[in-house]
């Protein structure tokens, strides 16, 4: 694994020029020495040595350099993906080769196609070893030194035979990488029903966790199959407006909070977060709704709670005469079901003597 540029301090040497890459299957991204002195204003491929040899890759932000130098520094750079929520780690790079010519983007898709083969024969090898694991993926490091497979596995898999297998195969290095359901959706998911492609394939590099109470905040429906997306999971954007909901919702006020309005002193059954609503009930039992900023809370607020507990042992009374006007039960069925089965012999007994009688 690359190792990850720390925020402490920049580890880019001042006196070399560095370009930022995105690179691999997963859409890694690192920093890369070069010697150019001009870079192209537009994206463009380039050609990178990383630790797993030599790969595809594409210049990020070209508008950002000046006489082939990234305008900001690493740390600048990771905190703008930090406060734009795109959560992007900057990992450590390597070296740039060349920029990538035509040949080299003819490679890359004879390269792209072959490892659709290359994905075919592994899945009928699992199946032959009768493995219990689903590969994903497959990545073919442009440079052919080695294949990398991704799959998923419930727990610990012993693929060492079907690494030497296909090693004999392709007669290159082969390398098995276990990853969880939201990478899977990262490799093969396309399109959600926003209508834009899946957030973990763009951009999106550290999959946080995503829980039932932003759905509820929001509240946006309960149905898993409306908000879970292609990993089967919650949907990573009910994150992207958590911080905002969370916010106004702290600037409402409590339920049964006594407050003061316009039309008067009431108590708050209910709000709504994104309108900034609230709604009050006045003393007579009836409801009305008002912005937040014609609420004012009172520092008093047992003032009103007695008439309010009026009120409801007033219902509660109302619900205790309903149920004693309610027609009340017969013995048998509120006696249990045991007492009932004797009763019932009893009586067929009963029936039994009466028939032998003359």
């Amino acid at each position: 694994m690359t190792q990850q540029v720390e925020n402490k301090g920049s580890k880019l040497s001042k006196n070399k020029k560095y370009i930022l890459v995105r690179y691999g299957r997963m859409g890694s991204m690192g920093w890369f020495e070069h010697n150019e002195i001009h870079l192209p204003r537009v994206h463009t491929k380039v050609i990178v040595k990383t630790e797993r040899g030599l790969e595809m890759g594409e210049m990020v932000g070209p508008q950002c350099y000046k006489a082939g130098q990234f305008k900001l520094t690493d740390e600048q750079v990771e905190q703008y993906y930090r406060d734009s929520g795109a959560e992007n780690v900057i990992e450590a790079g390597g070296v740039v080769e060349r920029f990538a010519s035509v040949q080299d983007v003819h490679e890359e898709q004879k390269l792209n196609e072959s490892t659709v083969e290359e994905l075919d024969s592994c899945k009928k090898a699992v199946r032959e070893m009768n493995l219990p694991m689903k590969i994903v993926a497959s990545e073919h490091i442009f440079g052919g030194e080695r294949i990398i497979y991704y799959f998923i596995a419930d727990g610990r898999v012993d693929f060492r035979d079907l690494v030497k297998r296909l090693a004999k195969e392709y007669q290159t290095r082969i390398e098995m990488r276990q990853i969880g359901s939201r990478d899977e959706a990262k490799l093969v998911g396309d399109y959600e029903t926003c209508g834009l492609e899946c957030c973990c394939k763009r951009f999106l590099k550290i999959l946080k966790p995503v829980n039932m109470r932003m759905a509820k905040l929001q509240k946006a429906t309960l149905d898993p199959s409306k908000i879970s997306g292609h990993c089967g999971r919650l949907k990573c954007c009910l994150r992207y407006e958590d911080d905002t909901y969370r916010e106004l919702r702290d600037k409402l006020p409590k339920k049964n909070t006594m407050v003061q309005t316009t039309h008067g002193k009431g108590r708050v059954v209910d709000s709504q977060v994104l309108t900034q609503l609230v709604v009050i009930q006045a003393e007579d039992g009836s409801e009305y709704a008002v912005p937040l900023e014609e609420v004012t809370i009172l520092a008093d607020q047992s003032a009103f709670a007695p008439r309010y507990e009026e009120q409801r042992d007033d219902r509660r009374d109302d619900r205790r005469d309903n149920r004693r006007e309610r027609p009340a039960k017969s013995d048998t069925v509120n006696r249990p079901q045991k007492e009932q089965d004797e009763t019932q012999s009893e009586s067929d007994e009963t029936d039994l003597a009466d028939e032998d009688k003359p």
